[in-house]
């Protein structure tokens, strides 16, 4: 007898995974939830679901086993809680959450129910992050002195389609999300890197200047005003690291999330050029090791191709959104870990997509810890959460709370 996935949120993510979850081995059906009937409906006709059901409520009293969570960004840390505690194990979007009090009542739920819970960050996955991560695990960068990551996307690089497919005729109030409370993609990769924490940060944000009516203080959900945001960390293991959280700035980039990272003995360096036809992508990958004076040009290693299955999904993504969700993996990425009924179905972000579900997979039905865990999970969004605090303060220093390792069980 196999085990039944729910997806909550039809939304543009859900299309990307469905597929993976139908075809993980051991997955007997998804069922599918969302309260807007005609998605649902639709969802149902493309994905040949069977079952679905009119709410996320509705879905946590159903009988699957575990739920995949794909709604708005800031429902998902009570969404999840709310899973958690109706028995289901649970695979969260990123952010996990987007106060200290979720993430504390989040990583309390996971403890107190020992069920599995994992944050489905991509940038744990991106070519790069791996790349770095085997070389540090490896000794080979010396000590971490200093990093640098950023998600550099524009409104206009598909955030207004986007916004307003989520959001309906209120999109604006949404579409001002704080952008330090989306930093799972740029923090993600240095920590999954160098496995510290920050623990302390300054920030500024930019007042918005454009007139479009989002980033305006009495129109935002959060009373927000800032579409960019920079922040500088202090790291657990004495280093330093600058994250750039940028949503309004005339470049655009593919991908839009990039790291460097520099230690004693080794640095890598992504150097962007947009506009290079030598690079694909425009991203220039650079390994540099001090002993030896030796530089390498890891570019072709880290280079993810263009999907090769452009699914059911690709008419509901902006266009300007498509290349991040659609592509292939690359050198760097550990094809043999992937189940053979993976092949020829969706990937994208960098690869990363078929891994996260084969991670999650196998911590649901092995029963173990996955490394995007719930501690791993607050580590990547607790700093955004301080930050943004620090720039509502004019970058007032501040101490980053840390919610603890995960349990040993």
């Amino acid at each position: 007898m196999g085990i039944k996935i729910g997806v909550s949120g039809a939304g543009q993510f859900a299309p990307s995974f469905i597929p993976l979850f139908q075809a993980y081995p051991g997955v007997d059906e998804v069922v599918l939830a969302d309260i807007v009937p005609e998605r649902r409906a639709d969802f149902a006709r493309r994905f040949g679901i069977a079952r679905t059901v009119a709410s996320h409520d509705e879905l946590c009293r159903t009988d699957v086993d575990a739920i995949a969570i794909y709604t708005q960004r800031w429902l998902h840390a009570d969404q999840a809680i709310q899973a958690l505690r109706a028995g289901k194990h649970v695979y969260s979007a990123v952010p996990a959450a987007i106060t200290l009090d979720e993430i504390s009542a989040l990583v309390e739920t996971v403890r107190e129910t020992g069920l599995v819970y994992m944050v489905g960050e991509t940038s744990y996955y991106y070519p790069a992050t791996i790349f770095c991560r085997n070389r540090f695990q490896a000794g080979e960068f010396g000590h971490f002195v200093y990093g640098e990551a950023e998600y550099i996307h524009d409104m206009d690089v598909g955030f207004y389609d986007a916004y307003r497919y989520s959001g309906g005729s209120d999109w604006k109030r949404t579409a001002s999300f704080p952008p330090m409370l989306y930093p799972t993609h740029s923090v993600s990769m240095i920590l999954a890197t160098t496995g510290a924490r920050m623990t302390d940060v300054s920030c500024f944000g930019y007042v918005d200047r454009e007139q479009d009516g989002v980033f305006k203080a009495d129109v935002s959900l959060w009373g927000n005003e800032f579409s960019n945001q920079t922040a500088l960390f202090r790291t657990s293991d004495g280093g330093m690291a600058r994250i750039n959280e940028l949503r309004r700035v005339g470049y655009h980039a593919n991908p839009e999330v990039r790291m460097s990272v520099f230690g004693t003995r080794a640095s890598f360096e992504t150097q962007t050029d947009p506009y290079s036809k030598r690079v694909p992508h425009g991203n220039a990958s650079v390994w540099y090791q001090k002993l030896g004076d030796k530089t390498e040009d890891v570019s072709a290693l880290l280079t993810c191709g263009p999907g090769a299955t452009r699914h059911a999904a690709v008419g509901q993504i902006a266009p300007a959104l498509q290349s991040g969700f659609f592509s292939d993996i690359s050198g760097a990425h550990p094809v043999e870990r992937l189940p053979d009924t993976f092949r020829g179905l969706p990937n994208g972000h960098e690869g990363s997509h078929q891994f996260l579900v084969l991670d999650f997979m196998e911590a649901v039905l092995e029963q173990k810890m996955p490394p995007n865990n719930a501690w791993f999970a607050a580590r990547c969004c607790v700093p955004g959460i301080v930050a943004h605090e620090s720039a509502k303060r004019g970058g007032e220093l501040l101490k980053i709370p840390d919610f603890g390792d995960p349990p040993v069980k």
